[in-house]
């Protein structure tokens, strides 16, 4: 299970104060049009603020002063390829310009070229060790750098020392806890959860984390008790229902979970997810009828969904349609060629239609993946017992 609830790179960068790189001004160099610059730039005037400190350029053109203006310019009219032009243009005449090297990194940051960006926090961060603000900044900068990148292992560490040096960011705790989630760190997650109740007792979307480490350590029932607390705290937060709805499924408490997925319906009619597995909820209490509709706008809305394809193949073949049935079923593998039903499914009905050799690959193929499946579940047990953890509980 995962959840939708995504970290929204903006608190972090509405908390960023851009700082203008200026030099000292050139000696025998225009003043009054340095002045005038100036002057322009404060009274919020970018064109004609930047028409003079091209001018500027083209006469001192080794000042890197009238370069990072024009970079800042730029970067708050959000042109940041043309910042980043222009900052490295004054590096390259000065790289000691104070402030030039950070606002070279934000502009790379800010325009989505985050390899180049965390180039720059680097080098910056080696530098700011003995300024704990700067520390602090450049930190939390590398984490969700690495975070954008998806870069979740390596944006642990950087997160978890700019929340223990401030211990009332909930953005920072909700990215570092999202960043275990993703790797798997699911005591992480916990830790990070309890530190978040410290701060907000009344989070859903903490409790959602919870509830989906749970999920991971396979203690679905802990997963549910967590998710029916988000839902209580905060019912209308996006993917609730749906992640309480899927848990009460995956336990084939099928009437409860029909309930959430129908909430989350209400909240968003166009969630794929909720149709799909609203339907087959359907299905498996003998409503067949009313899960083709929902299964097919899944489809419309999102083709690539594979469950829905899978379900519509197993309702036309039950029913005889086997050329419609062939069709979902082979849309099915395409997308999830790692679901042991689907190729099952398919065996089944190209054994139906003659077709021998293609229904033995398919059987063939679904006894791998179930192999393959039994053997990490295997390992999964061994884990469980060197760690002193019962066999029964991994395999639940």
């Amino acid at each position: 299970m995962r959840s939708r609830v995504q970290i929204s790179f903006c608190f972090l960068l509405l908390s960023l104060v851009v700082s203008a790189a200026c030099g000292a001004q050139s000696p025998g160099g225009p003043a009054e049009k340095r002045q005038h610059a100036l002057a322009l730039e404060a009274q919020g005037k970018t064109a004609e603020a930047e028409a003079e400190w091209r001018m500027l350029s083209e006469r001192l053109p080794k000042n890197p002063e009238s370069w990072a203006h024009m970079g800042l310019l730029e970067a708050r009219q959000e042109h940041y390829k043309e910042a980043v032009s222009f900052y490295r243009k004054a590096l390259e005449l000065n790289p000691g310009t104070p402030g030039l090297r950070m606002n070279l990194a934000l502009a790379l940051f800010k325009g989505g070229e985050l390899k180049e960006a965390l180039q720059e926090f680097a080098v910056l961060e080696t530098a700011a060790s003995a300024n704990p603000a700067e520390l602090q900044r450049l930190r939390i900068l590398i984490g969700m750098t690495h975070y954008g990148l998806g870069q979740y292992s390596e944006a642990i560490a950087p997160l978890q020392a700019a929340a223990e040096a401030d211990k009332s960011s909930l953005p920072l705790r909700l990215a570092l806890a999202h960043s275990c989630l993703w790797v798997k760190k699911t005591q992480c997650v916990m830790d990070v959860y309890h530190q978040i109740l410290e701060l907000n007792a009344e989070s859903a979307e903490a409790d959602m984390l919870a509830a989906e480490a749970l999920d991971e350590m396979k203690d679905t029932q802990g997963a549910i008790t967590m998710m029916r607390a988000a839902v209580k705290v905060n019912p209308q937060e996006p993917n609730v229902h749906f992640a309480l709805g899927y848990l009460l499924w995956t336990q084939k408490q099928y009437a409860e979970s029909e309930s959430e997925f129908r909430a989350e319906l209400a909240s968003d009619p166009q969630h794929v997810q909720a149709m799909a597995y609203l339907a087959d909820g359907m299905i498996k209490t003998q409503r067949a009828e009313e899960a083709v509709p929902w299964l097919r706008k899944a489809v419309a809305l999102n083709p690539e969904n594979g469950f829905a394809h899978l379900n519509l193949g197993i309702l036309a073949m039950d029913s005889g349609r086997n050329d419609e049935a062939l069709k979902e079923l082979q849309a099915a593998e395409k997308l999830t060629p790692e679901d042991v039903n689907v190729h099952w499914r398919l065996g089944k009905l190209y054994r139906a239609l003659g077709r021998k050799d293609d229904a033995k690959a398919e059987f063939d193929q679904a006894a791998t993946l179930n192999q393959a499946a039994n053997e990490d579940l295997r390992k999964r047990i061994e884990e469980g017992k060197r760690h002193g953890a019962p066999a029964a509980s991994d395999a639940q």
